[in-house]
């Protein structure tokens, strides 16, 4: 076994959408990660054995994890081929195991993503095929070792994604609707509205309840990856299991309960919240989260209530006229129904804001799985 990268620095790196850095960095800081500092869409850090197992367990704003094997000059495919096979990736795979790599480059000279994928998986099958005689598969759906190919300005960074994949796949959303909100997302609001459970917390437009599973699970300190049976640290020649178990037990003894109806939502389609209670259903039993089928029209008057919501747009409702008029109705529900409360909604199209004719106390650009969307903050007096 060579030692690698992150062996030697205790280096990591975490990616997460455009606009949310500055939490993601506060979040690693709570979870006891060292040496912070921001990179280009992500977040370089440093963080021992122990420590990197929970920020991949717990992390609700990262979406990946990467833990750096070699980084190298890469000018041609040639060379990327050949570093790649001075790699030993018996440390990391067997012939039975799976493999998949994702991909990113940018002012490079090899300038397509996919095909820089295609090189290094050759390298790693040819590698097993030369000694062995066969070779290790590739699933793209639940690889047992997902890798991260990373090149800018010919320079190439191999890592090993510690997650298994894309941490936003929560494990719960077993049902959905239309453009359902990212979890990673929906987890970043929950962060920017400072919402503790201190009062209830309500979504007029729940769809299939990504924002109210959320919530549940911060407020209950349910870990982010709790439902979670694939890690891609379980493949680093130097996972240690009973760091892992000692680090899973501690963090599932710490999920508490919470009052019932603390949580509520609502939505005008039955397919909806017949999502949400199915999607719910997959999380532990600590506490129940309220849904109705409602126009939020007709909802009684909310005070003393934290709103969190992401209105119907776009592809969700049809045409902009129908947004615009769906907003202008939602301001005016706000400003004559919710007293004493607090509004944050995120806008998956920046220039809809105007539409809802009420002045936001602050915004937020947020970008998630491509929309240049936005957070809004509103005082309801």
């Amino acid at each position: 076994m060579s030692e690698y990268l992150y062996q030697k620095t205790n280096h990591y790196f975490g990616q997460l959408a455009s606009g949310t850095e500055k939490y993601g960095m506060a979040e690693l800081q709570e979870l006891g990660a060292t040496n912070i500092k921001p990179g280009y869409l992500g977040v370089f850090f440093c963080a021992n054995q122990r420590t990197i197992y929970d920020i991949v367990y717990r992390t609700r704003i990262f979406s990946r994890i990467l833990a750096p094997l070699i980084v190298f000059d890469c000018h041609s495919e040639k060379y990327l081929y050949k570093t790649a096979q001075n790699i030993d990736w018996s440390d990391f795979l067997t012939l039975t195991k799976t493999l998949a790599i994702t991909s990113n480059v940018a002012d490079s000279n090899i300038n397509h993503s996919q095909y820089a994928a295609q090189i290094l998986k050759d390298a790693i099958v040819d590698q097993f095929r030369e000694k062995t005689g066969e070779r290790p598969s590739v699933d793209t759906r639940n690889p047992d070792l997902q890798l991260n190919l990373y090149i800018y300005q010919n320079k190439a960074r191999i890592s090993v994604d510690l997650g298994g994949g894309s941490l936003h796949k929560r494990g719960y959303r077993v049902e959905s609707v239309e453009a359902p909100m990212q979890e990673t997302l929906a987890a970043t609001i929950l962060r920017l509205s400072e919402w503790k459970g201190e009062r209830t917390l309500y979504d007029p437009f729940c769809g299939s309840g990504t924002l109210l599973c959320e919530a549940l699970m911060k407020q209950c300190n349910i870990p982010a990856a709790y439902l979670r049976h694939k890690f891609g640290f379980l493949r680093l020649p130097d996972f240690d299991a009973s760091v892992w178990n000692q680090v899973k037990t501690k963090a599932n003894a710490e999920i508490t309960e919470m009052a019932d109806e603390l949580i509520k939502g609502s939505d005008i389609s039955a397919d909806a919240l017949k999502a949400v209670r199915t999607n719910r259903s997959a999380l532990p039993d600590v506490g129940k989260i309220k849904v109705r089928r409602s126009d939020f029209k007709a909802l009684e008057p909310l005070e003393n209530t934290t709103i969190i919501t992401n209105p119907p747009y776009g592809i969700r409702l049809g045409d902009q006229e129908s947004t615009a008029l769906l907003l202008k109705e939602f301001g005016d529900f706000l400003k004559q129904k919710c007293t004493g409360c607090s509004a944050f909604i995120y806008y998956g199209d920046a220039t809809l804001v105007k539409k809802l004719g009420l002045k936001p106390e602050w915004k937020q650009p947020l970008r998630s799985g491509g929309l240049d969307g936005v957070l809004c903050k509103y005082e309801l007096y």
